[in-house]
């Protein structure tokens, strides 16, 4: 999804992804009716089958690399939550840092641990919300191709917020969003 500032692109990703609520309407989402769902259900199917990546990273600062990313596994009752972890965290070049806590890591270090945490319960879906928006262009880079490669490896359907146009071409879809409202869509040139 593409579209400037304040286009609705950031609360539509949470829509889709059961963090907000609708005011109007009705939002599927893997055959579930999200308007109709309680909290508690809505966390089971983002627990179950959702991958979130935001931009703020949204770490357990108190927690090491590897605990965050176990964290989603062990909520899900993983009895593998912590191997399981530390090969997400391998394949996002970060097992040599496992035991690091948040503030000792940089933000495109910080960044991988989200993608791991958000790959490592097998989503089907992995949604991503300006997943570069912090970082600087060289990191940034590194990070979607480690996004991309995390949604093929999984099996995972990517929806992906950003400004940049040159990313978006990377997407098998556009979507464009404007003042709240779809205003044109297309299917990327591969």
């Amino acid at each position: 999804m593409v579209g400037p500032s304040g286009s609705g692109k950031s609360s539509l990703l949470m829509l889709m992804g059961g963090l907000e609520r609708a005011t109007s309407g009705q939002i599927t989402a893997l055959g579930h009716d999200l308007t109709a769902m309680s909290e508690d259900a809505l966390a089971r199917l983002r627990r179950d089958h959702m991958g979130v990546v935001f931009q703020s990273f949204h770490l357990i600062p108190t927690m090491t690399a590897l605990e965050n990313v176990a964290t989603p596994l062990e909520l899900a009752g993983h009895a593998d939550a912590f191997s399981r972890a530390l090969s997400e965290l391998e394949s996002v070049g970060l097992a040599h840092r496992a035991n690091h806590y948040p503030s000792q890591l940089s933000g495109g270090e910080q960044q991988r641990v989200a993608l791991a945490r958000a790959a490592a319960p097998r989503p089907d879906i992995l949604l991503a919300d300006e997943p570069t928006g912090n970082l600087d262009s060289s990191t940034g880079t590194q990070i979607i191709d480690l996004l991309f490669d995390l949604s093929a490896k999984h099996g995972a359907t990517l929806v992906l917020v950003t400004h940049d146009e040159a990313l978006a071409a990377r997407c098998d879809r556009i979507l464009h969003l404007r003042d709240g409202r779809l205003v044109a869509h297309a299917e990327a040139a591969q």
